[in-house]
């Protein structure tokens, strides 16, 4: 068994008789730590019994029953962090997707072009780089309680300066101000969300790699659940009120803070002295922890070429084809402006209401675009949520390691992939049948999610079983500043490939609509495709291949390394399969 751990003599140990010594020339003597003793002490008792010569020696301990280990129960006092942190990160996720929404489709309506956009969440990604560097050093020095409260008042901070964005700005006044207003939200987010993934580290006990991932994954998948929650209001609330929007989610923030200030101990989070400093984040002594981080980078860049700023922007766009001189309207007769264009009373004919957002979409309109991507959010979290029991457990890859990440990143590329292909050559977005564009962009999204999805959810697990013990908060600010430079890279990358790659639009009468979305979008997924290539192949860099891979209990695409034992080790003994190695006459075993 790979669990079996070649260590130094504690509480129960293997002696090989001398019978054993004659079929095997080698033997370390081998160690069950607490944690896998009760795991596989069942299989041990199947496989060694009082008749064999391998004798089992017990410390005053039953040798095949361990209890569990003390304070696991999710209604131990013990959890009580992991629940006030989690309701209140839960809170604010909702706040944090709304003013995503909110600002996008308020600038969109306002003429802003996807780079225009692109550019006003430049500030929120750049402060989350920066902000991870420095919530690690603050999380570890005074505790997740106070990054959290932190936090939450920028938040309230940011949302309450959208409140200043004024109608009669020019574009160059609306974009630094509102830059500067989602920088604070920005902040806030990796300031918040550093407690979220810190507090599963800090009541997981050592060892317990498969607990861990079942909680770093159900934390991460509710949390993007109502992420997509907050999309979906964010667009909702926008129909209503501008700044029904923007109070609602004030509101929530509000409810969201008692958590934080009454709930928690101050010291939670905080480490050693010597790991509190800007120094020891930048360390590079942690080889996997390094290479995840660049592997995320990209991971997430993968996504956000094409999703937050393209997608909706094509999905608000109107048809090339149907606007222009020569589809007159007026007040009274504006029937004819469809799929996203509207009648410009003044000029006599349907226009874009966003030239600047390009034209070839399905013209949706904002609640539909909201749900959409709402949609695709909730989704995306409810199968992170679920990984380690529907797709990771079945499959015997949990808890999973760098093999794991690899095949699922390959797989990555394939959504993004086809929806390049379709997009650019087929006859459905060519010949502009709505219809069937919705069906194949809701297919390629809802594939990208599941698959995205678990990627994430691997990705979560391996950053906090890589981290130290003792720097848990700084190891993972390192991690997710990453995170936000790969959300920089491809949101900024997006906003230049939508707004250019596709060039100019010319329709009937020679009438400029803007630039071609479909292009546009083709060449964001390209690059998304391109990203998640890099990632899976940085991923191979990492050290943590020892557990193999393997797809199922029939299936090993990897065999586990098996250091320091001779082949001569692996042959079954008085006809029992070897105690370390599974038989190669019994390759599938559940």
């Amino acid at each position: 068994y790979h669990q079996i751990t070649e260590v130094s003599i504690q509480r129960h140990f293997f002696i090989p008789t001398s019978h054993h010594r004659s079929h095997i020339p080698s033997i370390t003597m081998t160690t069950i730590n607490e944690e896998e003793k009760s795991e596989i002490a069942p299989d041990v008792e199947e496989v060694v019994n009082p008749s064999s010569s391998m004798q089992i020696i017990s410390n005053n301990e039953s040798s095949t029953t361990a209890p569990e280990p003390e304070g696991w129960g999710f209604t131990d006092p013990r959890l009580r962090p992991f629940v006030i942190i989690s309701i209140t990160y839960l809170l604010f996720t909702v706040t944090d997707g709304a003013i995503r929404m909110i600002v996008l489709l308020h600038a969109y309506n306002k003429s802003f072009s996807a780079l225009e956009v692109a550019i006003m969440f430049t500030l929120y990604e750049v402060a989350g780089v920066f902000t991870n560097l420095a919530a690690g050093v603050m999380g570890a020095r005074w505790g997740i309680r106070f990054t959290l409260i932190i936090g939450l008042s920028l938040q309230i901070l940011s949302y309450g300066l959208l409140f200043g964005w004024k109608d009669d700005w020019t574009k160059e006044q609306a974009i630094i101000y509102v830059t500067v207003a989602q920088m604070f939200a920005g902040i806030a987010k990796d300031l918040t969300k550093l407690g979220g993934k810190t507090v599963t580290k800090l009541v997981t006990p050592e060892g317990r790699n498969t607990r861990l991932f079942q909680l770093v994954s159900l934390l991460t998948g509710w949390k993007n659940s109502l992420k997509g929650v907050g999309y979906f209001l964010g667009s909702a609330l926008l129909e209503v009120s501008y700044e029904l929007a923007l109070g609602f989610m004030i509101g929530l923030v509000v409810i969201a803070m008692p958590f934080a200030i009454w709930g928690l101990d101050k010291d939670l989070g905080t480490a050693k002295s010597k790991n509190s400093s800007l120094k020891e984040i930048l360390k590079t002594d942690n080889w996997n922890l390094n290479v995840l981080s660049l592997a995320r980078l990209f991971l997430f860049a993968s996504r956000d070429f094409w999703f937050e700023v393209p997608l909706p922007f094509y999905l608000r766009s109107p048809n090339c084809d149907a606007i222009g001189p020569e589809f007159s309207c007026s007040m009274d007769n504006d029937e004819i402006c469809t799929n996203g264009s509207i009648c410009d009373v003044d000029l006599g004919y349907c226009t874009n209401v966003n030239p600047g957002g390009g034209c070839g979409g399905p013209g949706l309109q904002r609640t539909i675009v909201g749900a959409f991507l709402g949609g695709y959010i909730i989704l995306y979290g409810q199968v992170q949520s679920w990984t380690p029991q529907l797709v990771t457990g079945p499959l015997q890859q949990t808890p999973p390691n760098k093999m794991t990440e690899v095949l699922w990143g390959m797989i990555n590329c394939y959504p993004t992939l086809t929806a390049t292909i379709v997009i650019y050559a087929s006859e459905v977005f060519r010949e502009y049948k709505v219809e069937g564009m919705i069906s194949w962009l809701i297919v390629i999204i809802v594939t990208f999610a599941v698959i995205f999805a678990i990627n994430s959810s691997i990705h979560s697990f391996l950053v906090v079983k890589y981290a130290k013990s003792d720097k848990v908060a700084v190891s993972v600010g390192f991690y997710y500043m990453s995170n936000a430079c790969g959300r920089l890279l491809g949101t900024l990358g997006s906003g230049f490939l939508y707004t250019y790659a596709g060039g100019d639009a010319l329709v009937i009468g020679g009438f400029d609509s803007g630039n071609d979305g479909r292009l546009g979008l083709a060449a964001c997924f390209l690059a998304g495709t391109l990203s998640s290539l890099l990632a899976a192949i940085i991923t191979i860099w990492i050290k943590d291949e020892e557990a193999g891979l393997k797809c199922g209990p029939c299936w090993t695409l990897v065999e586990p390394k098996e250091d320091d034992v001779t082949e001569e080790a692996k042959a079954p003994v008085s006809g029992h399969s070897s105690l370390l190695f599974e038989s190669e006459a019994t390759p599938c075993r559940a």
